[in-house]
């Protein structure tokens, strides 16, 4: 048995969060002691970790209970769709934020205005899911396709010669 202390600790939650989902309704204590303590068992411990799941897929809290104590599947599964379509949709913004950068890249006007820093590039790139690895590899290609558009592009996110002439080694 768990105390809500332990049990939070258990699933890396904090305590607040425990007695939230006790106070709407998805998590109820084993038991509790003479003291008011609440003991948490092994199925709350999976309830909770149940909670979590599709808290992670984004699903509000008001929609996770007919979930966890189906009593119509077919609702169930319209709440699973919902949030897939919701996802779908975040998806395709995302795509339309990459298509803006896309747009950006095609016109260095506006980076020759000082909109763009390296930090923010960098942002950027990260944001759009390229890591470490496929930031190098993109300096290696534009270095080999256009060292001079490279070097200007570099030069326009205010970055020093020094650092410019590493990534340039770096790319070569």
């Amino acid at each position: 048995m768990l105390t809500v202390t332990q049990l939070a600790k258990a699933c890396n939650i904090s305590r607040t969060t425990v007695l939230y989902y006790e106070r709407v309704g998805l998590l109820k204590p084993t038991s509790r002691s003479e003291n008011g303590y609440r003991w948490y068992g092994k199925e709350e411990v999976q309830r909770l970790q149940t909670i979590l799941s599709y808290r992670s897929f984004g699903l509000p809290v008001k929609e996770i209970a007919p979930l966890i104590e189906p009593h119509d599947d077919i609702k169930s599964e319209q709440t699973l769709r919902n949030q897939f379509n919701a996802l779908e949709q975040e998806i395709q913004t995302l795509r339309q934020q990459q298509k803006a950068i896309v747009m950006l890249l095609e016109q260095p006007v506006l980076l020759e205005q000082n909109m763009m820093t390296k930090e923010r590039w960098v942002e950027i790139m990260r944001m759009a899911g390229l890591s470490e690895q496929d930031m190098t590899n993109w300096h290696i290609q534009f270095e080999k396709m256009a060292p001079e558009a490279h070097q200007d592009f570099l030069e326009s996110l205010n970055i020093d010669s020094e650092e410019i002439e590493r990534i340039r080694q770096k790319s070569r």
